[in-house]
């Protein structure tokens, strides 16, 4: 039988809603919208129109996907963060709703500094960097990846949001000291892997088994990119410059003690929506 394309959105809602999905508008917008090639205005505008079968069936067998477990940015390719559409690949975490509260942070003190470097390590997708970089046109940013993988998915992003002017990506492994090439930065801001190693198997199935577990696991206490980030390249950032963590539940006393000790002061923790301490950061008061 065929359908119109707005009985297909309404008929993927509620196969997702009983599954208990908690963005069940959101996903079935996004996944009936990827299925037919219509952009969410033309999905309106199109409602009371008939889908063909073979969109209908291609809507179907993701819906199908999703509820096995698969994550919707990964099924459509693609995911917004801080207004920006970008590129998504299984070899890059999906950007969430939380680490918006990271590159909020990070943009307002960027503000403050006028001209500034601005370095974003374990970048991913790149989405932390270009945030900032789309809302403090004086940044010049670097991201900084370790995987090549998700360096594509860094320079596709660079290029689908046109800042390719001022953000570039480069293979930088966090855990090591950091070239001296690479110069001083104002701000250093990172979304490490936090993930306890033995932590990983008991993760949501959409987490555990999807998402790279490259970019999840933090080491037996997941504390240990903290640890190398913290001691190795405080040497990049200039005096009065900020170093910027999100953290995982639970680890924002722990991330704060290993910032103190290396000698940085006005130590901050900042809550998510949910009230979960999420993100630490401190200034640089002490040369290296």
């Amino acid at each position: 039988m065929t359908t119109t394309y707005n009985n297909l959105y309404l008929d993927i809602r509620a196969g997702l809603k009983a599954a208990g999905v908690e963005m069940a508008t959101l996903e079935a917008r996004e996944l009936t919208c990827f299925a037919t090639g219509k952009s969410r205005e033309e999905l309106v505008r199109d409602g009371a129109l008939y889908a063909s079968p073979e969109l209908e069936q291609r809507a179907r067998d993701l819906l199908k996907r999703r509820l096995a477990g698969e994550p919707v940015a990964y099924l459509i390719g693609e995911w917004e963060f801080f207004g920006l559409p970008l590129d998504i690949s299984a070899d890059v975490l999906i950007p969430r709703t939380d680490t918006e509260v990271l590159a909020s942070e990070a943009i307002d003190f960027c503000r403050t500094l006028g001209e500034c470097r601005v370095l974003d390590l374990c970048a991913g997708s790149g989405c932390v960097g270009l945030a900032l970089a789309s809302r403090v046109q004086q940044a010049r940013v670097i991201l900084g990846e370790v995987s090549e993988a998700a360096l594509k998915i860094c320079r596709q992003n660079v290029r689908r949001t046109g800042l390719s002017g001022r953000v570039v990506s480069m293979q930088i492994d966090a855990r090591q000291k950091p070239s001296p090439a690479l110069g001083e930065f104002g701000c250093i801001v990172s979304n490490p892997p936090y993930i306890p190693a033995g932590d990983i198997g008991t993760l949501d199935p959409a987490v555990r088994d999807y998402e790279p577990h490259l970019a999840l696991d933090g080491g037996e206490d997941g504390l240990d990119f903290y640890r190398d980030i913290v001691e190795k390249w405080r040497q990049a950032l200039s005096l009065g410059g900020r170093l910027y963590f999100e953290v995982g539940i639970g680890q924002a006393d722990s991330v704060l003690r290993i910032m103190r000790a290396a000698g940085f002061g006005d130590i901050q923790v900042v809550k998510d929506t949910r009230g979960i301490p999420r993100v630490v950061f401190g200034t640089l008061c002490s040369a290296v």
